[in-house]
């Protein structure tokens, strides 16, 4: 073999599953190259082994103590300096589970050999999630991403450095623009919650960092590097605005604000979603919650046509009125128990109120009966790719409301349409939502997604920085794993001992852009680096060019002027903080 780049070792056990292979002089082989041996079996015929490079170690031959490195310099003590790398078997082909013998020379895989050691050779519809360390493209199967054999991701990191949104949004580029879906990547969407900024507000704008370097990145992995097309952005109205306008200030247009109007919030009985958090769960007052919301959905008519209701003759227009009214008939003996429920106490109804009361500040803005009816306001995935919801401008209280309530009706909506198309849910900190201990509407919702989802077409894309935080049943369900740098006590959790303990330690000083992925048909996960953005993902990233207001058209109200800048609330320079990539 003109190409080895070693020989099988004697001096360590060779096992089926694990080999060690001492490097030639003149080569090298660096973690998570891919390899392959060969073994002459009688009757058999040929036996590749392949693998992928787990550790390498280097050390003096001939050398007894450290002090010796000094000797063995000047050239007065005889050593030689010898590298062994361990390899952990991908794949044995035929199936013949047999050890390589020591001596066995071994060698890249490269081209066919390399396909078919990651069992690329394997999968129909392949889905390019980056670039491996030999720089060759490294791809998902799409069967475990779509539902046929499996789903969902579990994406962990530390925030800031393991770009678990990026690599989020980058593997959602790939999979709608790799052509990998078919006829169905037409009607496939994707809804992304944002709670760090406006950050996912320009990623229909294209990255000003893109350069003929990055072009040829993305070429390579078979993809365009262009931003995305059909993107709909959704934020919440902004505060004390009386006409509705979205709250944002990098972004002033195609921007929709969003809310429910007291009418829908009483008709679909969304009580229980202000009731989102695991604490409310642990407390008596549950039964109250179904109660009132019952009450209110039978008792509550809508009035006029901006989402106003009329409850007992007494009309109300305001969250803040509403929790007004409810909390005087729970203060009143006369009517407590016709809207608590007859077994239940004033000390229970005392702390349904106290809490109902602090949810009036985070939920006021999107909880209305006051503003003009528009159906743009509604957030929905039918009428584009990518939807974006931002939440960060909301109290968390508000961020669950609003995530749990749109991921309700979205399952419903996607359920109700049938399998034909992919609904992608991404959720970032997905521990607040869906925590290991305790229950809430969320976390049920998430739970069914999880364990249902798979069957309807809907996937979970999760981001969290502690997957040990996460509920079980959520993780395990998750088909590909997906881990960028992590913190040292959280990478020794038992969530991870899919990592091999080399990969362990390298994922506390993963750069940010190196992810490891594991998915069900490769024994080892592979790391994999994936391109800069070929989208904005920040203000500062987007082309002076590309926030100007294309000219008005020519008509009715149009003028000769130029048309303002649609950014004319943006600095006039485009300093900010460095991405995180």
């Amino acid at each position: 073999m003109s190409d080895a780049v070693g020989l099988v070792v004697g001096t360590e056990d060779s096992t089926p599953l694990k080999f060690h292979v001492a490097v030639a002089p003149d080569a090298y082989l660096q973690l998570d190259d891919v390899v392959v041996t060969q073994r002459l079996i009688p009757g058999v015929g040929p036996v590749m082994t392949s693998g992928i490079v787990t550790e390498v170690r280097s050390r003096h031959e001939g050398a007894s103590f450290g002090s010796d490195v000094f000797l063995i310099a000047d050239g007065v003590l005889p050593a030689q300096v010898q590298e062994i790398a361990e390899i952990t078997t991908t794949r044995v082909d035929p199936e013949v589970y047999v050890p390589p013998r020591p001596g066995e020379p071994v060698r890249r895989a490269q081209g066919e050999e390399r396909a078919r050691a990651l069992y690329f050779d394997q999968m129909d519809k392949k889905v390019p999630v980056g670039l491996g360390r030999d720089g060759q493209p490294v791809y998902l199967n799409l069967e475990f991403l779509n539902g046929v054999r499996g789903a969902h991701v579990s994406i962990s990191g530390i925030s800031g450095v393991a770009t678990k949104t990026s690599f989020a949004l980058w593997l959602m580029h790939s999979i709608f623009r790799s052509g990998v879906l078919g006829g169905g990547g037409r009607n496939s969407k994707a809804l992304v919650f944002s709670v760090k900024g406006e950050d996912l507000l320009f990623l229909d704008k294209t990255n000003v960092r893109l350069d003929d370097d990055l072009r040829a990145d993305y070429a390579g992995l078979g993809l365009p590097a262009v931003p995305f097309e059909s993107v709909g952005f959704f934020a919440p109205p902004t505060p004390q605005d009386p006409t509705g306008r979205p709250h944002v200030t990098g972004r002033t247009s195609g921007v929709c604000a969003f809310w429910w109007t007291l009418a829908e919030f009483c008709a679909d009985g969304l009580l229980p979603y202000v009731f989102a958090d695991v604490e409310d769960e642990r407390n008596q007052y549950t039964m109250v919650v179904h109660n009132v919301a019952t009450r209110l959905k039978f008792e509550a008519l809508a009035a006029g046509v901006d989402g106003a209701v009329t409850i007992e003759g007494k009309t109300i227009r305001t969250y803040e009125a509403l929790v007004d009214f409810v909390v005087e008939k729970l203060s009143d003996d006369s009517t407590r128990g016709t809207w608590a429920g007859p077994a239940i106490g004033q000390g229970t109804a005392n702390a349904f109120i106290r809490r109902l009361i602090s949810s009036v500040r985070p939920l006021r803005e999107i909880l209305r009966g006051d503003l003009q009816k528009s159906d743009e306001r509604v957030v929905s995935t039918e009428g584009q790719q990518i939807t974006v919801v931002d939440l960060h401008n909301l109290q968390e209280r508000g961020q669950r409301f609003v995530v749990g309530v749109v991921l309700a009706s979205e399952t419903r909506r996607k359920e109700a349409s049938g399998t034909g198309s992919l609904l992608f849910t991404m959720i970032d900190e997905l521990n607040k939502y869906a925590p290991r201990e305790g229950n809430s509407p969320i976390k049920d919702t998430l739970l069914d997604i999880a364990e249902r989802g798979r069957s309807l077409g809907i996937i979970l894309i999760g981001a969290q920085q502690t997957a040990s935080e996460v509920e079980r049943r959520i993780i395990s369900n998750s088909s590909i794993k997906v881990v960028g740098r992590l913190d040292p006590a959280e990478a020794s959790r038992p969530e991870y001992g899919f990592l091999p303990p080399s990969q362990r330690q390298r994922a506390t000083l993963a750069k940010p852009g190196t992810m490891f992925v594991t998915q069900p048909e490769i024994p080892v996960p592979l790391a994999v680096e994936f391109p800069f953005p070929a989208w904005a993902t920040r203000l500062s990233e987007c082309i002076p060019g590309d926030l100007v207001a294309p000219p008005a058209p020519s008509g009715r109200g149009s003028t000769a002027d130029p048309a303002p800048s649609v950014f004319t609330r943006l600095p006039p320079t485009f300093e900010d903080d460095e991405p995180p990539f």
